[in-house]
């Protein structure tokens, strides 16, 4: 970014130049923002020559004609200004006028009202040399760009005045090709007509009727060309403005100072606004702007009626306002994807009949809700009030406290077992009269095996700095050991944490130690347990669909099985013995997708491969005495691909025992 900003004030130092430069960027990606708070200060600091620049900045947004563009010039040059209008914005600190204020002091002026009685300065009226031009939103006039841009080149060309142009060259493209397109179509039709194309002489090379008509339109009114032509006559250099987002985010927070609960709360969670912004997928600061404005009164709402809402809570709050805007305000999705969703539990409900059910809501909000919520864990995610206001501008108060009441009774921080609340407050949010009976509860559970592994492994981290500071009284040694035995106990309960290193990186550490690294080590071997238990679940309800439900096979095993070494969890005997019960066709589909996904994810897949070893040696030993028939005959090419599969790894084994001997 700094480097941009020194290039553009390259640009205003040069001596002489007789070309504009031009900043590109998409709408709402902060090319206004950035021009006042990273470039207009400097430049007007700036002192060449002995003389001091000043900027003249316009918005081109909804001008109709160059008469326009004059007078904002005449009003912007404060050379111009009267004298009790500069003494006014001087005393108040006032550096731009307001586009309202403007349009009475040009109803004033052209009504006579106002009167100035100093003479001009016909000096600095003159001076060009100290004046910088800025015109930006050029894709918004309303006036033909080609006309704007030649009016431009005046200041350029004959003044050699340095101007600097703010656009969106994506939407100026379109608009160029979209403009009056009904009467060009008509044009073009009548042309192709008269000139007795119309109809085409039925050729195998002729043109489709509307590719004809395009090509006409674009020969006739050729405004891309025209722009392109006086683009290279008068812009010098194009700059490509990405916005630095670190910064930006920075400057929307500050609007929100005058709040502390509110700024410290956006601060603290700036990671989790950044990101949802970058999964959005668009450049549209201003959408994030108006979504955090819009978070600012469901925060306050929140904090005002449930003051000790859980912190988990607000940040998911926070998360879906920022992905509800981006998704209905840049146009991603209608509305109405949202409307007939009642609650949190109706939300939860379509995630999982989407695996099932052929509808594209269904699908939808499962997309939402994977990429916005990929590595998050919450269990309340979808705020039907948050959704109504964002899409209605409508805070409906009976919806707000009918979705809190909800969320109170399975996540209110009062009702939480002490574990939870040790994880999800600030610790020193808690009352000393309370600290002691929390410990001893945690320590109860954990006995009990009532709390998952993994948030096991982060309450040692906040018990090892308890112990460190002297606010509990057991030593490491005892500790040490309840936790050994609360993650054995847990072990039989908890489900596999497949997020674990992006959980375990939201664990504060001063410092990492043996006893921790013990921690972490017993954590990792129980959770591959886990895993393994998960996926022997999951193979059975997945191969057993083999041979009376084969569409929710294929579903389950393209969606969870493709990048899973699935068959080393399933024994061989049942495989096979479910493979020969197929049908013939679902038999040569099933084998193609092993071959595919072989190819696919070679690596992934590679500790399935002693069970597919077996499954390929039973197949063998049941067809060696058969009479061929078409169901042997594709068991017995079910049984090629299972070797082409397995050959795959031959050479990898191999590869791997020589980098072994090489170490």
């Amino acid at each position: 970014m700094e480097d941009l900003v020194e290039s553009i004030l390259d640009y205003v130092r040069a001596d002489y130049t007789d070309y504009a430069i031009m900043i590109n960027g998409e709408w709402g990606s902060g090319k206004t923002y950035f021009w006042n708070n990273k470039i207009r200060n400097k430049i007007e600091s700036m002192y060449i020559n002995g003389k001091q620049f000043t900027t003249v900045y316009m918005s081109l947004y909804g001008i109709s004609n160059l008469e326009e563009i004059s007078k904002k010039i005449f009003i912007e040059t404060t050379q111009l200004m009267d004298k009790n209008l500069k003494k006014f914005m001087a005393s108040n600190n006032q550096t731009t006028i307001p586009e309202y204020a403007k349009t009475g002091l040009d109803m004033a002026n052209f009504f006579g009202v106002t009167q100035n009685g100093d003479k001009l300065n016909y000096a600095d009226f003159f001076s060009t040399d100290d004046k910088i031009l800025c015109f930006d939103d050029l894709e918004r006039a309303n006036v033909d760009v080609i006309d704007i841009l030649g009016y431009i080149n005046n200041f350029v060309e004959h003044d050699h005045i340095k101007t600097i142009i703010i656009c969106n060259e994506k939407e100026l493209s379109n608009k160029l090709k979209s403009s009056n397109l009904e009467m060009k179509t008509f044009i073009a039709t009548y042309l192709l007509d008269k000139e007795g194309d119309l109809n085409g002489n039925n050729s195998p090379d002729d043109k489709p009727m509307v590719e004809k008509i395009q090509d006409k339109i674009e020969y006739v009114f050729d405004k891309a060309n025209d722009y392109e032509r006086i683009k290279e006559k008068l812009i010098g250099e194009t700059f490509e403005y990405a916005p630095e987002f670190n910064y930006i985010i920075n400057g929307l927070l500050m609007r929100y100072e005058r709040y502390p609960e509110l700024i410290r709360f956006l601060r603290e969670n700036t990671r989790l606004i950044t990101s949802t912004f970058n999964k959005s997928g668009t450049k549209n600061l201003r959408i994030l702007k108006h979504a955090l404005n819009d978070f600012k009164k469901i925060f306050e709402m929140v904090n005002k009626n449930y003051p000790n809402t859980n912190n988990r809570v607000l940040q998911t709050m926070l998360i879906f306002t920022i992905a509800v805007s981006f998704e209905i305000k840049a146009g991603k999705v209608t509305k109405d994807k949202f409307i007939n969703i009642k609650d949190n539990e109706e939300y939860k409900s379509i995630l999982i009949s989407s695996r099932i059910l052929m509808d594209n809501r269904q699908f939808y909000i499962k997309e939402f809700d994977s990429n916005y919520y990929y590595n998050f864990k919450s269990e309340y995610r979808f705020f039907k009030f948050i959704e109504i206001y964002v899409r209605t501008r409508i805070f409906d108060m009976k919806v707000f406290k009918d979705n809190m009441e909800v969320i109170i009774k399975t996540v209110d921080t009062n009702k939480l077992p002490g574990y939870k609340r040790l994880l999800t407050e600030e610790f020193w949010k808690i009352d000393d009269d309370e600290f002691e009976n929390i410990i001893e509860e945690i320590l109860g559970d954990l006995k009990a095996g009532k709390i998952s592994l993994i948030d096991i492994v982060k309450l040692f981290g906040y018990f090892s700095y308890f112990i460190k500071k002297g606010l509990i009284k057991y030593d490491m040694k005892t500790i040490k050991m309840i936790f050994f035995n609360g993650m054995n106990a847990s072990s039989l309960i908890s489900d596999y944490c497949d997020n674990a290193e992006e959980e375990l990186d939201k664990i504060v550490l001063e410092e990492t130690n043996q006893d921790i690294e013990d921690i972490l080590k017993h954590f990792y071997q129980l959770n591959m347990k886990l895993r393994d238990k998960m996926y022997i679940e999951k193979a059975e309800e997945i191969f057993k669909c083999i041979p009376m439900k084969m569409e929710v096979f294929y579903e389950r095993f393209d969606n969870e099985c493709m990048d899973v070494p699935i068959f080393k969890y399933y024994d061989p005997f049942q495989t096979f013995q479910r493979l020969s019960c197929a049908s013939n066709e679902d038999i040569v589909t099933i084998k193609e997708k092993l071959l595919n996904r072989a190819n696919l994810y070679t690596k992934q897949i590679e500790p399935e491969m002693k069970n597919i070893k077996q499954v390929k040696s039973i197949i063998d030993d049941y067809i060696k005495s058969k009479d061929n028939s078409i169901k042997i005959v594709m068991l017995k090419d079910f049984s090629k691909a299972l070797g082409i599969i397995l050959d795959k790894y031959k050479t990898s084994f191999l590869v791997n025992r020589k980098d072994e001997n090489e170490e």
